[in-house]
């Protein structure tokens, strides 16, 4: 654990307000879930709750059928990072933060398909290997909370039409399985 040297007192309510430098380094907004976490030395532990990591078991089955049927690489992603990957990209995307450009695709909660002459859309930050040829927005009780991909590299086959409904169906699978 890191010390940040930012002390902040509890309010009569109950509340400690998390500073906004903090809130920005963690990609934390407004409304964003927080577990909490207690230890035996009497320490509190604040982690950004992922309701798509509660599904990490059937992501990951989720990829690796998607890769087998597509012959593409596949991820699921939350708002945050890669939460399962198939394919190639596995252990240089797995449990890394999504890029800001991906971000920017999941808050238009839209389908995007990569167009001809389009600039890629990185998956991860810091890596420019793997980008998101197709992403569908995994909706959970109206809100988006995360993305499946199919993924692009060089020398990969082009998607059609039917890795863009399968990606479709998985997200759609995923949010079910989320509001059940």
């Amino acid at each position: 654990m890191k010390a940040t040297g930012i002390v902040r007192r509890i309010d009569d309510l109950g509340r400690v307000v998390i500073p906004k430098e903090l809130r920005r380094t963690m990609r934390l907004r407004e409304g964003a879930p927080l577990e909490i976490f207690t230890d035996k030395d009497g320490e509190l532990i604040f982690k950004k709750y992922s309701p798509i990591g509660e599904l990490s078991d059937y992501a990951a089955d989720l990829c690796e059928s998607l890769r087998a049927v597509s012959d593409t690489a596949a991820a699921v992603c939350d708002r945050d990072g890669v939460i399962a990957a198939a394919g190639a990209p596995r252990k240089e995307l797995a449990g890394r933060s999504v890029s800001a450009e991906l971000g920017a695709l999941m808050d238009a909660r839209a389908f995007y398909r990569r167009t001809a002459g389009a600039a890629a859309v990185p998956v991860c930050e810091g890596t420019e290997r793997y980008a998101a040829e197709i992403a569908a927005p995994i909706l959970c009780e109206g809100d988006v909370v995360g993305a499946v991909l199919i993924l692009t590299h060089e020398g990969a086959k082009a998607c059609g039409e039917t890795e863009e409904k399968l990606a479709k169906a998985a997200a759609h699978f995923l949010g079910r399985q989320m509001e059940g």
